[in-house]
């Protein structure tokens, strides 16, 4: 068997190398390259992370020999470094404390977060990010958002934000962004709620999906881990990380006509 190397153009036309054939294969395999889009200029409240040990993590997220017991650990230790670059525009003010020094104690002014903070996790996949972040802001508040896609429009079915906002700064939870419209619809939400300042941590997003709500919200400020170049004809990143949520919690897939049905109604899957 021998092995040819070739170009290939994906489906949005954007021509990808090192895609691979062999004489047994008829169609050529796309290789695409993960965050080819990272280093575009999407505005001045967008940050894009370019840490080493942070691509070699979303490499292991993406990997389909990670399953869910590490994915969900690995998508930890990627939010907690995430949210400590996002959460550096907190301000603090001094408090006193006293420092122990054997049987005495010492006085010493330290310091506070001023900032009232939310989590807002889109679920399900979100819930994947929420141990991490609080382990960063142990006192902020969790608000979760359930959102799905019908059609394509987002379709908002679980709301727990409070009724009155106390909140200075939310900070939006979603591993992945494709076309970004979901985000957009929460962000609207969060502004009618009263909320500030809005904060959006994402591991991979879209180039079409973070340009986009960039342009339409740029008071919105952005951290991702990496930018993807292509999106498929549903509206998945590629290569991206795939389905979060069935991911993180091991969920077999279900045909897309019985998203919307009791699970006593579905077909048997397995």
């Amino acid at each position: 068997m021998t092995q040819n190397t070739t170009m290939t153009t994906p489906t949005n036309g954007t021509k990808t190398p090192n895609s691979t054939t062999t004489d047994d294969d008829t169609t050529p395999s796309p290789n695409y390259i993960a965050g080819a889009a990272s280093t575009g200029d999407y505005g001045s409240n967008v940050t894009i992370s370019t840490h080493p040990v942070l691509q070699h993590k979303i490499s292991l997220l993406r990997s389909s020999s990670t399953k869910g017991a590490y994915f969900r650990s690995v998508l930890r230790e990627i939010t907690f470094h995430l949210g400590y670059e996002a959460t550096k525009s907190l301000t603090t003010r001094p408090i006193p404390l006293t420092v122990p020094h054997g049987s005495e104690h010492v006085n010493c002014t330290g310091k506070t977060l001023v900032e009232r903070i939310a989590l807002v996790p889109i679920m399900r996949s979100g819930n994947g990010m929420v141990d991490a972040m609080l382990e960063l802001v142990p006192k902020a508040g969790v608000h979760h958002i359930g959102m799905y896609k019908q059609n394509g429009i987002p379709v908002q079915y679980y709301n727990r934000l409070p009724r009155k906002c106390e909140s200075d700064v939310a900070y939006i939870l979603d591993p992945i962004m494709a076309t970004a419209q979901t985000v957009r619809c929460l962000v609207s939400i969060l502004k009618k709620w009263g909320v500030t300042k809005i904060h959006i941590i994402t591991v991979v997003a879209s180039r079409k999906g973070l340009a986009g709500l960039a342009k339409d919200h740029p008071d919105v400020h952005i951290s991702v881990g990496e930018v993807d170049e292509d999106l498929s004809d549903k509206g998945d990143v590629i290569p991206g990380i795939g389905d979060a949520g069935d991911r993180l919690y091991a969920t077999p897939a279900i045909d897309d006509e019985e998203d919307l049905m009791h699970p006593s109604k579905r077909k048997r899957s397995f």
